[in-house]
């Protein structure tokens, strides 16, 4: 919902700050509500085949499995770590930004998996130091582990006379301002 209510706002913004033009720029895009560096990237990349290298989960899976990096990667120093190689790859070679983030996310997407990565298929498992030191299913390293909290929600559905009561959630949690 977050999400929904960022990118309305960007819209507006684009709209009306910007002459509905929206920004060329690495640095335009990020500056946009509810863009990070993920969605600043792949926008760069995509649509103006600007040099700014992709890192999704897919991303921290490939390299941290073929270069062996055992740096968390939901630290500080694991993002920089896996941004500066990522984009590092990317400059090395001989094509286009887009391509190289396409080709590494597809990759980690369809063949170097979180469960069951396609290691006996793999043309890279010869170099892989994952693969080689057996350790896919400990990579990639985060230093959190998410604690899942379970709730539970009760309701009641008061109609009366064709007419169902409804609640505006304004209280900072999930689903604010949204009814229920």
């Amino acid at each position: 919902y977050a999400r929904a209510r960022n990118l309305h706002a960007a819209a507006k913004h684009i709209a009306y700050e910007l002459n509905g033009i929206f920004p060329a720029t690495y640095d335009g895009i990020r500056a946009l509500k509810g863009v990070g560096d993920y969605t600043a990237a792949a926008i760069a990349s995509f649509a103006y085949d600007l040099r700014y290298a992709v890192v999704d989960g897919n991303v921290y899976r490939v390299l941290s499995r073929y270069f062996g990096i055992e740096t968390p990667i939901d630290t500080t120093e694991g993002k920089r770590l896996f941004a500066a190689l990522a984009k590092q790859l990317m400059d090395t070679g001989d094509f286009s930004p887009s391509t190289y983030n396409q080709a590494i996310m597809d990759f980690g997407a369809t063949h170097c998996t979180p469960v069951a990565p396609r290691c006996l298929n793999c043309p890279l498992r010869e170099r892989c130091a994952a693969f080689l030191e057996k350790k896919t299913g400990q990579l990639p390293v985060k230093s959190k582990k998410l604690e899942r909290r379970q709730r539970f929600f009760n309701y009641l559905v008061i109609d009366r006379l064709n007419v169902v009561f409804v609640k505006k959630r304004n209280e900072k949690d999930i689903w604010q301002n949204l009814y229920d």
